[in-house]
């Protein structure tokens, strides 16, 4: 497998540009212009393959995919302390915790 292939590709149409663009999240300054949406996945997948091959031929780190990357589950929110008094409550009448809600609205809202 070569390296490219474990970044994160995305697919989408441009109304500005009236063509698909390829996307690659670790590589966010790069994108691929075309009229079918494959030969946007194939512009974005050689022109990152070419971004790699630069890197390495200098010496320069490459991003870490998203998909290989550990993620330990938690992490830090900042909200209005009025909202947080909110879903507090709204846990508390729901006899689950705070983290349990926050969790389960996130996994709903996904859809």
């Amino acid at each position: 497998m070569l390296a490219n292939d474990l970044y994160t590709y995305r697919v989408t149409w441009s109304n500005e540009d009236a063509e698909h663009v390829g996307l690659c999240i670790e590589f966010p300054s790069l994108s691929w212009l075309d009229t079918s949406p494959e030969s946007s996945l194939n512009g974005i997948r050689q022109l990152v393959s070419d971004a790699v091959a630069d890197l390495e031929s200098t010496g320069e780190p490459l991003p870490e995919p998203i998909s290989t990357r550990v993620y330990s589950g938690k992490f830090n929110l900042r909200i209005p302390p009025e909202l947080h008094r909110q879903l507090v409550l709204e846990a508390a009448e729901s006899g689950i915790s705070l983290n349990r809600l926050v969790s389960d609205k996130l996994r709903l809202s996904r859809g």
